[in-house]
């Protein structure tokens, strides 16, 4: 609780100013920030107090520190910042078993908000997907299939939702999701999206939900065998 005439640390002001340059998209995700010294003379603080803030916001997953290097902005949010970090720390498998909670709310409420802007949007996505799987494109594949389900999660409404999906893109559906692809993986199933999105379409809720359901299955099953 604030005490009234009490101004608040100045390492946290200058976190919040470093935080809103990151959600405003001054610094993309993956882009050096400027030095310090040039942050020291922009903010008008210590190297101290700007070493504090810097500190705070890479143990929230935000910044990446590399000595000899610079600092990297790694997230847009403590939200998603944390959850990556954890992530990481985790086996596939498990990441994609939380995507089962998450996908199939997303689907359900998306089918009961989605309009038909949205729904043209998602449409063209699944033709690039389609086109780039068989020309054998796999980045571009990859990246229009996250591209479709993280829409899904933002048609659902729910920003907080919305959000912790997004936290997935860099841990889940990378690098990783292309390394995985072995011979007979179907990458163009309609299963979990042409399906998915006329479940949408229609409002059938219960319908999104378990071609969701059916695709993660299938997913699940080519994970390596541990």
């Amino acid at each position: 609780m604030s005490v009234p005439g009490l101004r608040p640390p100045l390492a946290d002001e200058v976190v919040a100013r470093l935080r809103e340059a990151v959600a405003s998209g001054r610094w993309g995700v993956g882009e050096k920030i400027p030095s310090e010294p040039e942050l020291v003379a922009e903010l008008g603080v210590s190297r101290g107090t700007l070493r504090e803030a810097v500190k705070a916001l890479a143990h929230a997953g935000l910044f990446e520190v590399l000595r000899g290097d610079g600092t990297y902005v790694r997230a847009t949010s403590e939200i998603s910042g944390t959850a990556q970090r954890v992530y990481r720390e985790h086996a596939d498998e498990d990441v994609l078993q939380v995507r089962f909670a998450l996908d199939t709310q997303a689907a359900r409420l998306a089918a009961g908000s989605a309009d038909p802007t949205v729904i043209s949007v998602l449409r063209a996505l699944l033709v690039r997907r389609r086109e780039a799987w068989e020309a054998a494109d796999y980045e571009v594949w990859s990246t229009a299939d996250w591209e479709f389900h993280l829409r899904v999660a933002e048609a659902s409404g729910n920003t907080l939702l919305h959000e912790l999906y997004e936290s997935f893109g860099d841990v889940f559906h990378g690098t990783k999701m292309v390394q995985r692809l072995e011979a007979g993986f179907d990458g163009c199933m309609a299963v979990g999206h042409e399906d998915l999105l006329d479940a949408i379409e229609a409002g059938d809720g219960e319908a999104a939900v378990r071609t969701v359901i059916a695709n993660l299955d299938y997913c699940m099953g080519w994970m390596p065998v541990k």
